[in-house]
């Protein structure tokens, strides 16, 4: 099978063909560094991430550019607000995003840049568009003559005559069309400024992507990324300058991540229901974070809820539980501690969920593969007697192996499991107050109890751990006990 991806330009899903043989070039459009990071930015941060760790897994070569746009309209507000530098600013929350994506186990792409280290190449651009009589300078700005690029609108489905006769923006009399966009912004009081051949002055958002994909990719590449909210104006207006300048196609393949939903509302500063990353690291495992943000397409929408999140934290407790079995079955089986470079061999469940992927990045459909993977490995250890015991362990092997080499692709399953339960157990007694001495001695009563046939005791006291919300497990080992969720 051929991974097949759902290219917005085209509207349809097409075969994935590089513009050089084995390499991927691939930019995916960063935050602008104002505030902290909320759940739609992991979504498109989680779901490229994993776009480049299938990639890789391919055998393919791999430029992965994800930017950060440290110059902005909203970055000099926030600084003037708080009455230090645009650059403080970004700063402060460049190193935030670096925080919260190390700890949702995002890759570092394989360049970072800021647009700010680009200026000469943004000033480039602009006079070649200059040039060609495709931008115009007034009073200190330049702006893109939308009218002289034939394509406009080709990503985006919007025509220009039909937005022009609908439009309802701020008149700029000095714009030539109301729909021209600034690639230049003359310098204000109190802003940051680089000199320009049209005078002290600082880039627009949308020709700062150009400049630095053109500077790390080449004036075509494979792969341009980012949420369905940077469609229109900013990719549409990418391809517009883009392609203008350098007279090739712009970019090969269009992906767009669908938005994130709070609790069935869309997320927005207005409706105060914004959701930091951060805040969500505080309350659930990261790893459960990206297991939530993997369980729709990742073209579709997605709702954020306590109900939700609940289900992707007992999906992984069932996952490292599973790796735990294994381990305390066989020993600390190698394949358990598999590297990431994916190379063990591979069994049906890998196929399965590779063809997943293959389908434009089908997580959805991945994760089910995984996890009746995980079933057929329980089934498997719950039957297993001594005629069957070597050949069940191969059976364990091949599954154990497969699951391993899918959470590679899907970020998780990082943590040796006997520290991620004791630390869950950890978390989980410091939240409920509960002593640990009490709840062992409990249940040295209650093996006491049975083994004196006393099972009227034995249940009493059971029930007395489930309302303190202390499951127990009898195992031939002795009896296990954990905080309930």
């Amino acid at each position: 099978m051929t991974l097949k991806v759902y290219n917005t330009l085209s509207g349809k899903k097409e075969e994935f063909e590089t513009i050089e043989p084995g390499e991927v070039r691939m930019y995916v459009c960063g935050p602008t560094v104002y505030d902290s990071c909320h759940i739609g930015h992991a979504r498109s941060v989680v779901f490229f991430d994993v776009v480049y760790r299938l990639l890789l897994s391919m055998g393919y070569r791999v430029t992965y550019i994800r930017n950060f746009t440290d110059v902005d309209d909203k970055i000099i507000k926030r600084a003037n607000e708080l009455g230090v530098t645009s650059e403080a600013i970004s700063e402060k929350y460049i190193a935030e995003f670096y925080r919260d994506m190390d700890a949702l186990n995002v890759k570092r792409a394989t360049l970072e840049p800021r647009a700010t280290h680009h200026i000469d190449d943004i000033i480039g651009i602009i006079n070649v568009l200059i040039d060609k009589n495709m931008a115009y300078p007034v009073d200190g700005d330049v702006y893109f003559r939308v009218t002289a690029f034939e394509g406009y609108g080709k990503l985006s489905g919007r025509k220009l005559e039909d937005m022009e006769a609908g439009a309802r923006i701020e008149v700029d009399e000095r714009k030539e069309n109301p729909f021209d966009f600034a690639l230049w912004k003359s310098a204000k009081p109190g802003e940051p400024f680089w000199e320009s051949p049209w005078g002290q002055g600082r880039p627009g958002w949308h020709i700062e992507c150009s400049a630095m994909s053109w500077q790390l990719l080449g004036e075509s590449f494979d792969i341009h990324g980012g949420g369905k909210d940077l469609i229109f104006p900013h990719h549409e207006n990418e391809i517009a300058q883009s392609e203008a300048a350098f007279g090739k196609s712009f970019v090969r393949y269009w992906l767009h991540n669908g938005f994130v939903n709070i609790n069935s509302e869309k997320m927005s500063k207005s409706l105060g229901n914004t959701t930091l990353i951060k805040d969500i690291l505080d309350v659930y495992h990261p790893e459960a974070v990206r297991l939530f943000l993997m369980s729709n397409h990742y073209r579709s929408p997605i709702d954020f809820t306590e109900q939700s999140m609940k289900e992707s934290s007992g999906n992984l407790d069932k996952l490292y539980a599973l790796l735990l079995r294994v381990s305390d079955t066989y020993g600390n089986l190698p394949i358990i501690r598999l590297n990431s470079n994916n190379k063990a061999r591979s069994g049906p469940v890998w196929k399965d969920f590779f063809a997943a992927m293959e389908d434009d990045f089908n997580t959805a459909k991945g994760l089910a593969v995984m996890f009746d993977a995980v079933r057929k490995t329980n089934r498997l250890l719950d039957d297993v007697t001594g005629e069957t015991a070597f050949e069940t362990k191969i059976q364990v092997e091949v599954l154990t192996t497969d699951i391993v080499k899918i959470a590679n692709i899907l970020g998780i399953l990082s943590e040796i499991p006997m520290e991620y339960f004791e630390r869950k157990q950890k978390d989980a007694l410091e939240s409920s107050a509960v002593d640990p001495e009490k709840i062992q001695k409990l249940i040295d009563e209650r093996t006491a109890a049975r083994k004196s046939k006393d099972f009227a005791s034995a249940d009493r006291i059971r029930k007395e751990l489930e309302d303190m919300r202390v499951a127990i497990e009898d195992r031939p080992e002795g009896t296990i006990w954990k905080m309930m969720d």
